[in-house]
């Protein structure tokens, strides 16, 4: 079995996981359990919180104590448990418990997947921004057939969907004893307890880039899971208008929602072109202001004559994802020391999916809330136009904040 090939099913088992319920999960406790904005919200800040700590601890345990791959397999199996144990609930606080404790576990898993790969590519003597994303694009393959799987079923409306998640990520924990073997830097000489508990990655915050950088992240994070937590609701509710009741956008929302995840297949295979001839300043922006029209164009959208509009979200959803994402990574893994490289991914995910994806988990709840759910004339417009000015304003602040000359060169410099 080829080391590309392992890579492969690793990353698509990795996203299959998620997105067995991420887009759909929404939905079902908004029109199921009849769960409000607020608390749909902060369901999805649940990936937040377990990130403002749980990824740069574990990365901090692989780089000194455990094997990556290890740990990878024990977080699986875990979520495997909690995923099961979820799946029963039906009240908020019980359930919202066992979300929290699951993403705590697989939100790790996230940086540990690519800690594990760019080891293994580094030690095959391969080129990492060359031949990661062809690897990494099989995990948004994943993810869009675990959304077909619950949408074709009809899962996506019932607690199966965690079911289907549970089962893909216990096959991972046993397949996770296969992966390629990472070492542990033990250190012996080193005394200091910086050094033991891994937090050397938090110098990079005397480097003026990195900081701005890592701002900049948090900011732009915060715009991550709003369409993972609303997108079904605002299609669905195109049910109530009759001329869109059976439209296939509202019948077949998850599918529709699917294109965002096939564009990011394309546009992950584009990232070392993008990356080598202009830079991570400029791609970073081509992701703000693609996060810009994702929202703006779902704010004039709808399943009828506005169809269009809504493929057009979804396509450039590719772009806005994965040149910030993939595009951030792997920055963090070209510039930082090898002995740190975890911890630091791990920092890169408490930036991105921690602080900045609780804000905005939160602040898009209340938006929603008060003007769709108590407003009198509920407007799913307004709350998307309001998050396409916060991307905007994201993107022109960033072109003037971050100061960076790039080098075409077949390296990262900063």
């Amino acid at each position: 079995m080829s080391l590309k090939f392992r890579l492969i099913v690793m990353n698509f088992l990795q996203f299959f996981i998620w997105g067995a319920w991420l887009i759909s999960f929404g939905s079902y406790v908004g029109n199921n359990l009849h769960f409000n904005g607020v608390q749909i919200g902060s369901f999805f800040a649940t990936m937040g919180i377990a990130s403002l700590f749980m990824p740069a601890l574990l990365g901090i345990i692989a780089d000194r104590w455990i094997p990556a791959q290890k740990l990878y397999g024990i977080c699986h199996f875990l979520g495997a448990v909690l995923l099961t144990a979820a799946a029963f609930q039906t009240t908020y606080i019980p359930l919202y418990v066992l979300m929290l404790a699951c993403v705590m576990v697989y939100m790790p898993t996230l940086a540990l997947s690519y800690s594990v790969a760019y080891n293994a590519l580094a030690k095959a003597k391969m080129d990492v921004i060359k031949d990661f994303p062809p690897i990494r694009v099989w995990g948004t393959i994943g993810f869009i057939c675990a959304m077909w799987t619950v949408d074709i079923t009809g899962f996506k409306n019932s607690e199966i969907q965690l079911y289907v998640s549970a089962i893909a990520s216990l096959m991972l924990a046993m397949y996770s004893f296969v992966l390629p073997k990472c070492d542990v830097n033990k250190n012996p000489e080193s005394k200091s307890w910086i050094d033991i508990l891994g937090l050397r990655a938090f110098a990079l915050f005397k480097q003026r880039k990195m900081i701005v950088f890592f701002i900049f992240s948090m900011l732009l994070g915060a715009a991550l899971q709003i369409t993972n937590g609303f997108g079904d609701l605002f299609l669905s509710s195109f049910a109530s208008v009759p001329e869109y009741a059976h439209s296939f956008g509202v019948e077949h929302s998850i599918i529709l929602l699917s294109v965002s995840q096939i564009s990011e297949t394309l546009f992950i295979l584009t990232i070392p072109f993008f990356l080598k001839r202009f830079g991570i300043k400029k791609v970073m922006l081509m992701s703000m202001f693609a996060w810009f029209l994702r929202f703006a164009l779902f704010g004039i959208g709808n399943p009828g004559e506005g169809l269009p509009l809504l493929i057009l979200s979804m396509i450039v959803y590719g772009m806005a994802f994965d040149f910030f994402n993939i595009s951030g990574s792997l920055y963090v893994e070209q510039t930082t020391s090898p002995k740190i490289r975890a911890s630091a991914q791990g920092l890169f995910m408490l930036m991105t999916n921690g602080i900045g994806a609780i804000v905005g988990s939160y602040a898009a709840g209340a938006i929603v809330n008060n003007f769709v759910n108590k407003a009198e004339t509920p407007s799913w417009a307004s709350a998307w136009f309001i998050f396409a000015a916060y991307a905007l304003v994201i993107g022109i602040a960033f072109a003037f904040i971050f100061k960076y000359k790039h080098e075409r060169t077949e390296k990262i410099k900063m």
